[in-house]
């Protein structure tokens, strides 16, 4: 009953308005009395609110004089108000452009062009525009709306002068079994690929969340992410970690939301997922909540919301998990990313450096267009159109791009009849799409060094070089060991696995300018006498017991990890290689075991902890036959007293 009434209201509005712009515009009227008697009839009909009369009267005028641009203009008029805006589009193209440009005109001259620009018709958008900004007061809230929407058109026009190179190939028919596939995400490794799917082409149609696997370079069939997760009701617009471990989705009216729509978090331990949790108050409000993504080590979302307090209707904002496994009040990403528009669809590149989004509130072609925005020293810098073809004058949304930077993922729709509307496409990277960092990753496997059975345990990594900030922690899968980390181009990290009753292991990457994956497996020692372990993130310079400041990252954990089992004791040795003189080689390990102790004494710990001994070079951890073993021996190691 509200809509009705606000429709009722709506049209008698506007017929007002319709009815008083007839008496102030000038009529050319026809030549043809027939065509002229037709019109009047027409708007008569349009008066006493009988529609399919007056459209009636107005087709029988053109018919009669087809130059008749007045009939098409009233016609057109007609067809907008009552929502059918094709109808309305042909008529104001048939007959605008054979009446003189005059003020009396003004409000179909924005129609057109709106509906013009809807429709990528630029240069018609333009014109318009144009004739409607003429005869209208700068600061009104219309001429404003024209200004912006002139604007977009010139940002159109030039984009489709310089295309972006871009050639989407559909994944073929294994993967694009449905009616309509798309929010595609993929591991860190591109070897399992998430979306979301309806059977059918309908907006009612069952959506689902649905993984494919590559097997020999080939996706394999589809299958339902779990039983789990997929339910009676919809879930859809998912994101994975780069581990392909933690899985957040949209979910709408379940009977544990909150709103509309929710965000739900679930855990995959060897091939189960936990039952799916709504993310709770803090997270999840009494409006529309959805279209998560997750960094890739799943302890952070960026997702789309229409809360209050954002810049405009849809906005993107931000929640983090804290150490107590509590996710943050959502952050809005301010005003640099959100607009008085809509923002949606966000997209976390692997390497957390690049953003990408889709808006309507910035320079585009229309509809939703994708952008890409690159993380800076104080914040998100100055988002940057994707451009032409991927953005057209429709809608888009829900783009992927590897954490190589190589391929992208997309869904777009089809051509020729298939019965899949909207299928997957893959495709390589144009250099102006790809992330501000390439990056790569580290897999492997964490086991017992005893019993050599998989561990659940904590994997750390740390960037060197921004005063010990901790940019990833992953765990690994309690029943095979494997974990999975993503580490960014030209940078320093420590990386460090702990599990309880274990040593902790460290070590120590600096991603070059490969991207191929490294392969690294680690054997926790249990917490017996004897038990050792190297500490790969500590620095000195040569021939120098002075600790170097990046060290921090590796003294403090080092700290907390014997603030953690209090009731060992443990020696810090130091090693060199066998170059230079022994007697010098071993003051200098000594020295530099001592300044290790200090440390942590100086932050606390008692100095009845430990024993500073230095070997120099009587217990070499490789032979000293090159400089990469040499280098494995200038090391500090902790063992188990």
């Amino acid at each position: 009953m509200l809509k009705k009434a606000r429709l009722c209201f709506f049209l008698f509005f506007f017929f007002g308005i319709f009815s008083a712009a007839l008496a102030q515009k000038p009529v050319v009227g026809s030549s043809n009395a027939r065509a002229q008697k037709s019109y009047e009839e027409g708007l008569r009909y349009t008066q006493g609110r009988n529609f399919d009369k007056a459209l009636a009267a107005f087709s029988e005028a053109v018919q009669r004089d087809t130059a008749f641009g007045e009939a098409y203009v009233r016609a057109a008029s007609l067809y907008r108000v009552l929502q059918k805006q094709e109808e309305a589009y042909q008529h104001y193209r048939r007959g605008l452009p054979k009446l003189p440009v005059e003020a009396g005109l003004s409000s179909d001259y924005l129609n057109y062009a709106d509906l013009s620009f809807e429709r990528g018709q630029y240069q018609e958008a333009a014109t318009y525009y144009t004739h409607f900004l003429k005869f209208n007061k700068k600061g009104s809230r219309l001429f404003q709306h024209a200004t912006r929407q002139l604007n977009n058109v010139q940002f159109a026009q030039k984009a489709l002068q310089e295309p972006v190179p871009f050639k989407p190939q559909a994944l073929g028919e294994t993967v694009n079994q449905f009616g309509l596939q798309y929010s595609p995400v993929l591991t860190a490794d591109q070897q399992a690929l998430l979306f979301t799917a309806r059977q059918g082409n309908g907006p009612l149609d069952h959506e689902d969340l649905y993984l494919a696997y590559q097997k020999n370079g080939q996706w394999q069939a589809p299958v339902g992410v779990s039983k789990t997760i997929n339910t009676d009701l919809n879930e859809g617009a998912a994101s994975l970690s780069g581990d392909g471990r933690v899985l957040v989705f949209t979910s709408c009216n379940r009977q544990d939301s909150y709103g509309s729509c929710d965000l739900y978090i679930s855990y995959r331990e060897g091939n189960e997922w936990s039952a799916p949790k709504n993310m709770g108050r803090n997270v999840n409000t009494a409006a529309w909540d959805s279209q998560p993504s997750l960094s890739a080590d799943g302890r952070t979302i960026y997702f789309a919301s229409n809360r209050k307090g954002g810049q405009g209707g849809e906005d993107l904002w931000v929640t983090r998990q804290q150490e107590d496994g509590n996710w943050s009040i959502p952050v809005n990403l301010g005003p640099k990313v959100n607009t008085p528009g809509r923002e949606n669809s966000p997209f976390l590149h692997a390497s957390g450096n690049t953003l990408y989004y889709a808006t309507d509130g910035l320079p585009g072609m229309g509809g939703l267009d994708l952008f890409k925005v690159d993380r800076q020293k104080d914040g998100w810098g100055t988002p940057v159109n994707m451009g032409y073809p991927l953005n057209t004058h429709r809608d888009e949304s829900s783009i992927f791009i590897s954490a190589d930077n190589t391929t992208g993922y997309y869904s777009g729709q089809t051509t020729g009849g298939s019965k899949v509307e909207v299928a997957l496409l893959q495709f390589e990277v144009p250099e102006v799409w790809k992330g501000k960092t390439i990056s790569s990753f580290a897999q492997g496997r964490v086991f017992d060094a005893v019993t050599k059975k998989p561990l659940k345990a904590t994997v750390q990594v740390y960037d060197l070089d921004s005063a010990s900030v901790i940019t990833q922690q992953v765990s690994s899968d309690g029943s095979t060991g494997e974990y999975t980390i993503v580490i960014n181009q030209k940078q320093r990290y420590a990386l460090y696995v702990t599990a309880p009753g274990h040593v902790l292991e460290s070590r120590h990457l600096s991603a070059t300018s490969t991207t191929a994956p490294l392969a690294l497996d680690f054997y926790l020692q249990p917490l017996n006498k004897g038990a050792k372990a190297v500490l790969s993130n500590l620095f000195f310079d040569t021939g120098k017991a002075v600790l170097r400041p990046e060290s921090k990252t590796e003294l403090d954990k080092l700290f907390q990890f014997l603030k953690a089992n209090p009731k060992i004791r443990v020696e810090i040795s130091g090693h060199t290689d066998n170059v230079g003189q022994a007697a010098a080689n071993q003051k200098l390990s000594e020295a530099r075991a001592k300044a290790v102790v200090a440390y942590l004494v100086g932050k606390g710990a008692p100095a009845t902890l430990f024993e500073a001994k230095g070997y120099g070079h009587t217990q070499p951890a490789a032979s000293n036959t090159s400089e990469e073993n040499r280098q494995l021996n200038r090391r500090i190691e902790l063992r188990i007293l």
